[in-house]
């Protein structure tokens, strides 16, 4: 016997993308998830958890946004760790990750998309 369980993704308005300056995060709140919102170009916008994988303080949205290579990145504030934006692999401590949302852009509003 399988057991299918089902998710439920919805799409929840964070903020204005001209609210958000490149190269900068910062949090959105819904309900209980903290979310820093990092806006890297004119159209591009990383959407990952607040809370710092490693303590566990919710930093992340004052983290040092930089890339490697062509992969945009965030270093938490605290001690360092750089995270790739979009997967949430640690570059620094292979132990660690990032939880990553997907984003969208739709009418010049930034939309990130939780799991129920």
């Amino acid at each position: 016997m399988t057991t299918t369980i089902e998710t439920r993704t919805a799409w929840l308005q964070a903020c204005d993308l001209d609210d958000l300056e490149p190269g900068w995060g910062e949090v959105a709140l819904h309900g209980p998830h903290q979310i820093a919102l990092v806006r890297v170009d004119e159209r591009e916008v990383y959407a990952v958890d607040h809370h710092d994988p490693h303590t566990g303080a919710p930093v992340m949205a004052r983290g040092i946004v930089g890339s490697r290579g062509e992969r945009p990145t965030i270093a938490s504030p605290l001690h360092k760790e750089v995270y790739d934006l979009g997967t949430g692999e640690c570059f620094t401590d292979g132990s660690l990750a990032l939880r990553t949302y997907r984003t969208r852009i739709v009418g010049g509003m930034i939309e990130v998309e939780l799991a129920d």
